[in-house]
């Protein structure tokens, strides 16, 4: 799957055929030698802690991008908790208040960073 120069090209492709293999799940050209090792290692299947069952290459993606227990800040009190809960949370979390400390006012946590602009 690569460019090779037209003088080489018989001797590189009895090289390949000899020594590479193309894996069946995902195209990649793997030494004869390592294929039983990438097939378990990649392809086997696993169970992320959400109970969802994927190749175990796509599970540290899945984990920081797409798993609803991935771990979250909320943007009012950073407590880490799991990203499903996040929004519940941050709606509980922002409604509360706090005292301006210019106007003496009870403000809301969601809107402390907009409040110092109108802020007599």
């Amino acid at each position: 799957k690569k460019d090779i120069p037209a003088v080489n090209f018989i001797i590189h492709e009895i090289h390949c055929r000899r020594n590479l293999e193309v894996c069946c799940y995902c195209s990649e050209s793997i030494p004869k030698s390592e294929m039983k090792n990438h097939i378990e290692s990649e392809h086997v299947q696993v169970t992320c802690k959400c109970r969802m069952k994927m190749e175990n290459s796509l599970l540290k993606e899945h984990e920081a991008s797409a798993c609803p227990l991935r771990p979250a800040l909320c943007q009012y009190c950073d407590i880490l908790l799991a990203f499903n809960k996040l929004q519940e949370h941050e709606a509980y979390c922002g409604a509360r208040t706090e005292m301006c400390a210019g106007c003496g006012h009870n403000v809301l946590v969601r809107e402390l960073k907009e409040h110092p602009r109108v802020c007599g």
